[in-house]
This record gives C-alpha cells, structure tokens and sequence, in this order.
C-alpha cells in the first residue's frame, strides 16, 4: 500500500475524516470488515483454520522439566525454571478441544449469551477456552491478572458471573479471598491439570479441571446436544479496561467488531502465513494480545506461549545455562509494549559502554553507517552478520516484524530495534474501545515517533480542542482530538450509559465513533503522530499548559531513569517528579561519590536526589523541554512500579492516581508543604 503524497480528506475538510489510500473511494464506500469470504464470527475463524490447516500446529507449550530455588547475593530466594521443547496442538486438535470444553459448560448449566469470566495468565488453555465460548456463543469476560481483590468482585458481580476460568495459582492468590463477594458464582473451572480435588470451598461453589470439563464435554449425549452459533452482532468479549483512571469499565466488544479489527490489523503484516510463528506472553485479557493472536489463527501461524519471566535466556526465571523461550521457538513475529523494548534498549546500550573502546567504537561506526544506509532504502548484510547478530539473538535470531502497541515508542528505541534487531518495528495506534485497532505504521516506514495512518477498517477525525488550543486548521498539520470510526468501533460500555453518551456517538451514516481523549496531528503523508492527552494536560499556577505524558517519554530515554511519573498541581508554578532509577547507573554513581549502603539507602539519599536531577535536567535540556516543563524536584523510589505493585497496568501505563496516593508525603514535602 502506498500512502498517499498530499493529505486528501474525503470531504476535503482538514478535520477529516482520513482514510488508508486504498480505502478512499468515497465517503459511501464501506471500510473493510472482513477477512475471508463467509467467516464473519469468531467460531469461524477457527473451522476456517482448523479446515485449512489441521495438521498444522497452532498452540505450543514448553515442558516444565525442573524448578529449583536459587540464592542471590542480597539473600533473596528466586524460582528457576528448566524448560524443556515446545509440546504442540494441532489446529485439528485445539479445534476439538475447544468443542468438548465448550460442550462441559453447557453441559455445567452455562446458557448462551450468558457472561462466562476467564481470570488467568497467558497460556493454551486461554485461547481454548476463549474458543470454547466464541463457538458455544457465550461472551466471555476478561480480567486482568493483577486487579485487585475489589476492581475483580466488582468486575464478576457487574456481569453476573455464575462460572469463572481460572489457574491454580489465581485461585490461591486472588480469588479465594473474594469468593463470598460475588454470590452468584457456583463453577470454578481450573486449567491446571492438579489437583484433581478441591476440598475447603465455600458451600454452593464447585470446582472442576479443564480435561474433567473436557470428557464430560466429550459423552455422546452432551455432544448431540444442539448448540446456538453467534451472529456478527453478537457479544463475543466483555475487556475490562486495566483501570488506568479508576474503576475497570467492561468494553462490550460484538464478534464483528473483532474480525474487523483483525482484518485491519493482518493487511499491515507483509507476507503474513502459516510458515510465521508468534510468541505470546502478553496478557491476552489486553486487546493487543488477543487481536494479535486472532490474526494468526485466522493465517494459519503457530502460536508459542511464554512469559515476561521467561522470554530471554537472560529472563529472571530461566536458570542460569539454559535457554529462553525466543531461543527455542525462533519465532518470526512479536507484539511488545514499549516496557519491555526499552528494557532490551537499555541492556545492550550498558553492555556496549562496557566494550573495549575498539569495540565500541566498531558498535558506534556500524550503527551510525546501517542508519544513514536505512533512510537512503538500502539494506546492510555484513554489518548485521559481523555486528549485529549477537543482539539479533536475544529474540530467537528470525524475527521479521514486531508490532509495538499500549504506549509511545520512544524514537532512540524504535530506532535501535530497527537497526540492532534488524527488522522492522510497526508502531499502532488503538484502544480497547476500537479493538485495538486505529493505525499501524507501514513496514518500511522508518520514521520514528509516529503511528502510520489509518487502517482499512477505521477512518479518522481530528476534532478541535479549545481548551488545549488545538485545531484541525492549525498550521503546517491539523491537530486535534483523535476520534475513531468504523466497523471495528465497539458497542460501548457495560452498563455505563452515561460514559456510553459522553464517548461514543454514530453518525448519520449508521457508523459509531469512539472519541479516544488523545490529541493527534497528521502529517502531509496521511500519518498520525500523537503529540498529547487530555488527561495529561495539567496548566501551571502562571498559565502555562504541560503535558505530563510528553515529559515522561523525554526523559525515559535517560540511562539513569527506568520509570518516571511526572506530576503538576495546578495551584504550584513547577513540576516535579518521581524516579524509578536504573540500578546499575545509580550504584555507579554512589561508588564515585564515596556513598555506601542499601539500595533504598542509597534511593533516599538527599545527595543522590541531587545528582540524578542534575543528570534528568541536562537530559531534558538536550531533548528541548522547556524549562517550565522541566520537574525542579525528584523522588527516588527504591521499589519498581510493577502490575504487582498496583501502580502501573498490564500494559505498564501509569496509574496516576494510585501513584499520586503511594507518594502523598512525598508530594507534599515537594511543594513545601513538609
């Protein structure tokens, strides 16, 4: 596809709405909601895949072959694992896992179109049970594996849930200390094989195995049992959202709303087919994850499942000898939040400043000539075999496209991905409330810091903000709020009526439209870049406007800074910050100022504070900030922000919220209150 020269909205209008080039024809002419001829359900994508490629494989799992404990020098125990080669299902078989497990529901008194919840990590037994429930048509309810005990009762009790999908390991650390909140719940189904029994239950609660499910599933007289198949229209998911600014809202997300989110997503992926294979590690409760795996069952791709804990031989669970599970499954594609590109960015970047200076400056030379060469469309074999091969093995050594989504992509990360992984970096652009889907980046395209331009499922508007003072006739591009239409558009929100009228609309054509909150521009060539977010945009006690989103993703490219969360009262004239600093760097540092001690320590010393400012200043000078942007005071967290921890989300956006609470104290001695 090739965009276009000059920005043509359809109605001529520099507000919009846009559209992918090969996707204008009119304002009349309908966006693309579909995939393959007739397969406009969930269910049938996967007989589509399982008729199509049966013998393939589709699902894969590595065996567990030895877990131990192993000491750290701090003291600390850590679980490490020894895993052994991916076991594989067919598509054949994951189709005939999924009927006879739907068929166990059924036969467990599960209805159609009755809430089913699924509360697990990312593994095969989601994918089959989530379709199990596309095929027996029951919407199936997603939760985030770290939502606290209250945001998941309210979740399960909002949806009526009688039957819940989970692990072992949820059940023990989450739900059991729920289960008399949500008292209409009397089916738990675990997807671990052990136990077989589950004694101590409240009463009125059963707990079952997925393979019990699956037999009972599997008897002749369950199986002649008739079932109801979905329409397009249908509710196929119900997302809660990560939580990000309070309460999870459930996204209702109808079964033709995916498959149009898909088909928009597939035709960016060059040369997408069965010979691809995926790792999955994302939470698949994320609608990156679920969409990304949808678009690789409906091309025949095998999926491998992993874990952020065992992604990389260098990954915190993998035992110190043995093999990662990107060196094992070799896989060809990846989704990845920036969390996790970052942190690749930032290993190789430490170990290059500990290369001999010959090295090094080899490194430097082959990086700076594959960048000149890359922007002039040619490509650089040697370098990638004699230099950059090493980092190119940290993801299994064959990965052709990874897809980047949840977050802005740093530009110093896009392009080292580019350059050192030596394969293209798709940036998206898209929310749960769109299927994920919105923008993607073209392959080729190795322009950082934008999103590509609109799918051929969605177009878009840029809708005036006053109060940000930005508008669709601004010049050289029309900025404004981003708002999404098309197919691909969900259904709203569960039960929320009044956030349903303040976020979505459908216009006159019949389409609905998701307005998003991000300010975006579009540049001459039909891509967007956003550039803003409503809820980050905070005005100063003198009138200035400072986005705080902006803030952070300059100085995340510090090599001293891990996580930042920049935060603005708009009674104060200044910002100020709180500092997830990178370990190596800051004990570094400490050892050159004669500073000994813990780690927390070394966090909460006044002197370290200092330093680090100092260092994020000259960082934020150098990426031209203005200075009233600029955080005059820090605070250094020991602790990283994790989902764990509560103050980041799945995707590892900030909890602003939960932030502000955790570091109250610290706010107020900032501003001068202590």
């Amino acid at each position: 596809m090739k965009l276009k020269e000059d920005m043509n909205p359809l109605l001529g209008r520099p507000a919009g709405p846009y559209r992918a080039t090969n996707q204008v024809g009119g304002i009349h002419q309908k966006l693309v909601w579909s995939l393959h001829l007739g397969v406009d359900t969930l269910d049938k994508v996967m007989v589509h895949g399982a008729t199509r490629f049966p013998e393939r494989d589709c699902l894969g799992t590595r065996e567990v072959l030895n877990e131990e404990d192993e000491l750290q020098p701090n003291g600390k125990v850590f679980k490490k694992v020894i895993l052994g080669e991916y076991q594989w299902m067919s598509y054949e078989e994951t189709y005939q896992a999924a009927v006879c497990f739907g068929s166990g529901l059924a036969a467990l008194g599960q209805r159609p179109q009755c809430n089913i919840a699924i509360f697990c990590e990312t593994r095969a037994e989601w994918m089959i049970a989530a379709q199990a429930c596309f095929i027996y048509n029951f919407p199936l309810v997603t939760l985030y594996s770290t939502l606290g005990g209250a945001a998941i009762a309210h979740g399960l009790n909002e949806t009526e849930i009688t039957h819940i999908i989970t692990s072992k390991d949820l059940l023990h650390s989450r739900l059991m200390a729920i289960l008399l909140e949500v008292p209409r719940l009397q089916h738990i189904i675990v997807v671990d094989s052990k136990p077989t029994s589950w004694p101590g239950f409240p009463r009125g609660i059963m707990v079952h195995n997925l393979v019990a499910v699956q037999e009972l599933g599997g008897r002749p007289d369950n199986m002649a049992v008739a079932r109801r198949q979905p329409l397009p229209s249908d509710i196929a998911v119900i997302m809660y959202t990560s939580g990000s600014t309070g309460i999870p809202k459930g996204v209702m997300i109808s079964h033709s709303n995916i498959i149009a989110g898909i088909t928009g997503m597939a035709e960016r992926i060059p040369d997408l087919d069965e010979t691809d294979t995926y790792i999955g590690y994302l939470p698949l409760a994320h609608v990156l994850e679920l969409s990304a795996e949808m678009v690789c069952i409906s091309h025949g791709c095998r999926i491998g499942y992993s874990s952020p804990q065992t992604l990389a031989d260098q990954s915190t669970k993998i035992k110190k000898g043995s093999k990662g599970d990107t060196s094992v499954l070799k896989p060809t594609l990846m989704a990845a939040v920036p969390e996790i590109m970052d942190r690749i960015y930032k290993n190789v970047m430490t170990k290059v400043e500990e290369m001999s200076s010959v090295q090094r400056t080899l490194f430097v030379l082959a990086y700076n000539y594959k960048m000149e060469q890359m922007t002039k469309g040619y490509r650089t074999p040697l370098c990638d075999s004699l230099v950059f091969r090493k980092v190119r093995s940290l993801l299994g050594g064959h990965m052709r496209v990874l897809l980047s989504g949840g977050a802005p992509l740093s530009a110093a990360t896009q392009r080292f991905m580019n350059i050192c992984l030596c394969c293209p970096v798709g940036q998206g652009y898209g929310l749960t409330e769109t299927c994920g889907a919105g923008t993607i980046s073209e392959m080729w395209d190795y322009s950082t810091g934008r999103v590509g331009a609109p799918l051929v499922c969605s177009e878009i508007t840029l809708k005036n903000w006053e109060e940000g003072g930005y508008y669709s006739t601004d010049k050289p591009n029309p900025r404004g709020e981003i708002v999404i239409g098309g197919p691909n558009v969900t259904m709203g929100y569960y039960k929320n009526e009044v956030k349903n009228r303040e976020d979505f609309f459908v216009d006159s054509n019949g389409q609905r439209w998701f307005c998003t909150g991000d300010i975006g521009e579009l540049h001459p060539d039909g891509c967007l870049k956003i550039i803003d977010r409503k809820k980050d945009l905070v005005k100063l006690q003198a009138g200035e406007y400072v986005s705080l989103g902006k803030v952070e993703a300059m100085l995340k490219n510090c090599p001293f800074v891990d996580n930042i969360c920049a935060y603005a009262n708009s009674d104060q004239s200044y910002v100020i910050g709180f500092v997830v600093p990178n370990q190596k760097q800051l004990t570094v540092l400490a050892e050159q100022r004669g500073l000994r001690g813990s780690w927390e320590e070394i966090c909460n010393n006044p002197d370290m504070e200092r330093d680090v400012l100092r260092i994020i200043t000259e960082a934020a000078l150098s990426a031209k900030l203005e200075r009233f942007e600029i955080p005059k005071k820090i605070r250094l967290s020991a602790e990283p922000w994790t989902p764990e921890t509560g103050l980041v989300t799945d995707a590892f956006k900030l909890k602003r919220k939960e932030l502000k609470s955790h570091y109250q104290d610290d706010i107020e001695r900032m501003y001068g209150g202590k």
